[in-house]
């Protein structure tokens, strides 16, 4: 399965701080796809919150599970996956950093196929984010849920995720629920000391 569509929503995650994919299939369905992803990266974000000069460095640990089934009388495709990520933002300036743990579920609520050779999607996120300061103490949380909606490219087969391209991301169709902290306003002041 290309890592396009089975991470299209952990690039929208990433750039909302939050999001992914999912699943409603039926209890009697063979699964499409089933399996674990771990994966680790480092990256540099520059003029971190809008913060000029405040250049910090990600590291970040993530795992997946995926379920993939079809679901409905076209069986098209819906996914669940259970994410877990640990987070590790560093001032390399000054050597501080803050923590932030993330464990979301996201499933596909509903597959529209447009008929033009794309899919609608419409996603739900639910799940916690916390920040942990260097001393452990909670900084920041955001727990509840939200939907969004994808359009995918299902490259000639609807109910075949392997060949689908994410397109665009159509934007949030329920605001985040639940108490959200102001990420900025937790972690600046850590970053910078």
């Amino acid at each position: 399965m290309k890592a396009t569509r089975l991470f299209r929503t952990l690039g929208v995650a990433m750039g909302l701080t939050v999001a992914s994919i999912a699943l409603a299939g039926a209890a009697s369905a063979k699964p499409l796809e089933h399996g674990e992803f771990h994966d680790e990266t480092t990256d540099i974000v520059e003029d971190f919150c809008d913060v000029a000069g405040l250049t910090v460095q990600l590291d970040r640990v993530f795992d997946v599970r995926l379920l993939v089934n079809p679901h409905g009388p076209d069986g098209l495709a819906y996914f669940l996956e259970h994410q877990t990520f640990t987070e590790v933002w560093t001032n390399p300036a000054n050597g501080n950093a803050f923590t932030v743990e993330t464990m979301w579920l996201s499933k596909d609520l509903r597959v529209t196929d447009n008929g033009d050779g794309t899919l609608t999607i419409l996603v739900l996120v639910t799940g916690n984010v916390v920040a942990y300061g260097p001393d452990g103490e909670v900084i920041f949380r955001d727990p509840g849920q939200f939907r969004f909606e994808i359009l995918v490219d299902h490259g000639g087969t609807p109910t075949d995720p392997d060949d689908d391209e994410f397109l665009e991301f159509l934007g949030i169709v329920k605001e985040p629920t639940g108490r959200t902290d102001d990420f900025c306003a937790a972690t600046v002041p850590v970053l910078i000391g």
